[in-house]
């Protein structure tokens, strides 16, 4: 018989006996049956827990990520036509007993869902189905179901599956010796195990890494929950914990109230503690978590978060508070006190889908609170080579973004984690607008944007750069004596009282090519400041600035010209390209240089990085002033085989007029740049990657009379197959003017080595040479894959204080577990102590 006649003859039988049909309809309307029944059971142990109940979502682990798998190729699909298309090579009916049997390589095909079997059978009389040998079931999902043998009533509430075996799209496989299915709603895996780990390739018997067994599996429907009995966790076959009885919800349910993994840390100042959060689903738009750690020393430390989803955007509520029971062990510190706590918050809803708002705010009871008790911002306590944080911020904020414009305004409170709170800022407001017009104006391209800035703050921040000036108090001394005066002993960092500036800027530029290949590209740009400065009189302000109400509009008009002249030479080794650069600015001199508050352009660092920028300062409270002309050559090789190499050197030129850079203000922002002489500094850049392994840089800025360095710093990676490094080198001549008393020098360097194809060493280092110390070192190891991650590090730093006689050392340590699909846990700790 042909493949034809035979389906031709099974879907004859089958219509005339209705035995598939009656299946169908019953499968599509309580989605259970042959296919529901085993979809069923596969959805019924894709989520299991082991160590406690489970998260309602899944938990990613922080620091490492697991791999993911490739997903499967999708099975063909069938269109949704309720209609039950039946192929297998022999197709019997037998009239005696009633029975429609379906023999040989069985494929049942419905929805986009397909069964295949070695033999099906329907009993009219018990109105049974029953399937045998071979069974695979794929859904439309590609999860796909084996079992040996099945047998259903025909309205699918009772009946059972033999060796059972699921495997889903995300990788997630169970099994189980039988399933048992009553009422239309409970079903009972008998014996079930399930696990996220992929089957060894050599050895598909062999234990995976985990997984989680159970004597008996109960899958209630109508609840969405699956019961544990007798649960345990195994690694490698071998059993390491131990649950008589547990639940989950099941993998249909994204939100279900339950505890999640718990979190271990340590501190000296609470001892040991454990997180045992509690998620609370309320409602499908918003939901709590309940979070008490309960410290060794402490007592109780009470965490909520509150959070809803609206639908133009979301916000979060953060509360904590713990009644102390050992105050003493804060004493001397703001955590000397028996009730702590805070609440903080954030939010960001959308307007349209151009414009946004939103807040972050926070409220402490100490500013030592989060850090003692290593909350929010500083839960992790490895922030290796970058110093924590010192402020908070509480801000109000309007965003948006077009196409060539941005709008940005907000009103910022800053929460000083050092106890400084007097001397940091409240700005209210900061806006900025910039827009690039779209279409050119005289041929080029015209832009503009605006800052406007508004803050206060109570006390002058001085900065003593030389022991005596610390020693005896010359910062807030009063006097015309020139040792209270700069550059010789002190500096004003932030000044007290109010600060209000408003600033609008216009550009326009345009590029031509002329016939021989020259770029050329004038530009023009006009900016305007209106300046409204309230310095507090406080003790020793008045001999850095002018206190009282000061009121200055600064204009600062600018034309240049932008030269480029690439010269292009072609070898059977590669391309190179050589361009000489020549940038000249003419504009008038800065006004009230040096005699007004810089807030927000006090860093400044000369490099290639701004050789050829207009105006070099950071921000918008200083302003570049006088003649200028930027001179360099860049040169880039592109390699053939691979490889290109970038040079860039320059200098920059003082003209005519006053150069801003060499002008005195309040902390010295530009003296000691290279930049404060009429002939700068050299600059230098080089950047080499001969291939996609090895990458050198090289920065640097050199006198430009005794070529002594300045400033130098040096990059190289690798990065191979198994292994990467890491080597950073930095030496900074010394900047008295600024603060900076010796030359710093110093070499940071990091690795890591992949000892096995999951096993990951790690380790860093940096060595301040200058002392010839090491200040800080993090060592680490971890082990990842497609469903389990185990991490752990150790950071140590020390910290050598002038007259501290042994260093101050501190340490954190942490221990990351995750398994994919359940749950991650962490421990933390740190420490601190002298060294002998």
């Amino acid at each position: 018989m042909s493949f034809v006649a035979v389906r031709q003859t099974a879907l004859a039988a089958l219509r005339q006996h209705a035995v598939a049909r009656v299946g169908c309809a019953r499968v599509r309307r309580a989605g259970s049956g042959v296919l529901g029944f085993v979809m069923a059971c596969g959805l019924g142990l894709m989520v299991a827990a082991a160590i406690a109940v489970v998260a309602p979502t899944p938990a990613v682990a922080q620091g490492f990520t697991y791999n993911p798998r490739p997903p499967k190729a999708p099975p063909p699909r069938v269109a949704n036509d309720n209609q039950m298309l039946v192929q297998a090579t022999e197709v019997d009916y037998d009239y005696n007993n009633s029975r429609v049997s379906a023999v040989g390589n069985v494929q049942l095909f419905y929805n986009g869902t397909s069964v295949e079997a070695d033999r099906v059978i329907y009993d009219q009389k018990t109105r049974r189905l029953h399937a045998e040998g071979n069974i695979r079931m794929t859904d439309a999902d590609g999860k796909i179901t084996y079992a040996n043998s099945l047998d259903l009533s025909d309205d699918y509430r009772d009946g059972f599956v033999d060796s059972l075996r699921v495997e889903t799209e995300d990788q997630t496989r169970m099994a189980a010796t039988r399933a048992d299915r009553s009422k239309g709603n409970y079903t009972v895996f008998e014996n079930g195990v399930y696990t996220a780990c992929a089957p060894c390739k050599d050895d598909p018997k062999k234990p995976p890494l985990w997984q989680v067994k159970g004597a008996r599996i109960i899958h209630d429907q109508t609840e969405k929950m699956l019961y544990f009995e007798n649960a345990q966790l195994e690694f490698f076959g071998v059993p390491l914990a131990y649950i008589p009885y547990f639940s989950t919800p099941d993998p249909t349910v994204k939100r279900k109230s339950g505890f999640l993994m718990p979190g271990v840390t340590q501190t000296g100042g609470y001892g040991f503690g454990v997180d045992i959060p509690y998620y609370w689903a309320i409602a499908p738009d918003y939901d709590a978590t309940f979070t008490p750690r309960i410290t060794s020393k402490q007592g109780v430390l009470l965490q909520t978060e509150f959070r809803q989803r609206l639908s133009n955007g979301g916000y979060q509520v953060r509360l904590y508070g713990i009644d102390q029971l050992d105050r003493n062990a804060f004493a001397g510190q703001p955590g000397d006190r028996q009730f702590r706590g805070g609440v903080d918050t954030k939010g960001q809803f959308a307007l349209n889908d151009k414009w946004v708002w939103g807040w972050d705010g926070i409220l402490l009871s100490d500013y030592m609170f989060l850090s003692d008790y290593r909350l929010a911002q500083y839960r992790d306590p490895f922030n290796s080579f970058m110093s924590l944080p010192t402020e908070a911020i509480s801000q109000l904020y309007l965003t948006g973004v077009g196409s060539r414009s941005f709008f940005d305004v907000r009103a910022i409170h800053y929460l000083s984690f050092s106890g400084n709170q007097q001397t940091v800022p409240v700005v209210y407001p900061v806006l900025d607008y910039s827009n690039v017009l779209n279409y050119p104006v005289f041929g080029g391209e015209f832009s503009y944007k605006t800052n406007f800035v508004n803050l206060s703050r109570q006390t002058a921040v001085f900065d003593p750069i030389t022991t005596t000036a610390n020693t005896n108090g010359l910062c807030t001394t009063t006097s015309a004596d020139p040792l209270a005066r700069l550059p010789t002993q002190c500096l004003l960092r932030a000044t007290p009282g109010t600060y209000t500036r408003l600033t609008a800027q216009a550009e326009w530029r345009r590029s031509f090519t002329d016939p021989y290949g020259q770029i050329w590209t004038p530009f023009a740009i006009l900016r305007a400041d209106a300046i409204n400065a309230n310095v507090s009189n406080q003790p020793g302000v008045g001999n850095f600035l002018q206190t009282g109400d000061t009121q200055a509009l600064r204009l600062m008009p600018t034309v240049g010209l932008e030269y480029r002249y690439p010269f292009i030479n072609v070898q059977p080794w590669g391309t190179t390209t050589i361009e000489p650069i020549a940038q000249v600015i003419i504009r008038p001199n800065e006004t009230y240089a040096g005699r007004l508050p810089n807030e927000d352009a006090q860093s400044m660092v000369f490099d290639a990085s701004n050789l050829f920028s207009v105006d070099k300062f950071s921000g918008y409270d200083r302003v570049e002033g006088g003649g200028r002309a930027n001179v360099g050559v860049q040169a880039t090789t592109q390699f053939d085989r691979g490889g290109t190499i970038n040079v860039l050197f320059g200098q920059s030129y003082h003209l005519f007029g006053m150069n801003s850079f060499a002008v005195q203000d309040a902390n010295n922002t530009a003296i000691g740049s290279g930049l404060d002489k009429n002939v700068s500094d050299y600059v230098a850049r080089v950047d080499y990657s001969p291939n996609r392994t090895y990458t050198f840089s090289m920065r640097s800025r050199f006198d430009q009379q005794t070529l002594n360095i300045q400033r130098f710093e040096a990059e190289a990676k690798a990065n191979f197959d198994r292994w990467s490094v890491a080597l950073t080198y930095g030496n900074y001549a010394a900047d008295p003017a600024i603060g900076y008393l010796t030359r710093r020098e110093g070499i940071l360097g990091s690795g890591s080595v992949k000892v096995a194809p999951n096993w990951v060493v790690t380790g860093a280092a940096r060595w301040d040479l200058a002392a010839n110390k090491i200040n800080q070192y993090v060592i680490g190891a971890g082990y990842v894959d497609d469903c389990f991650v185990l991490a752990a590090n150790y950071v140590t730093s020390y910290n050598y204080t002038a007259g501290t006689t042994p260093p101050v050392l501190s340490h954190a340590y942490m221990l990351q577990i995750g398994l994919r699909t359940l749950a991650t846990t962490s421990s933390t700790g740190t420490g601190a102590g002298g060294l002998q």
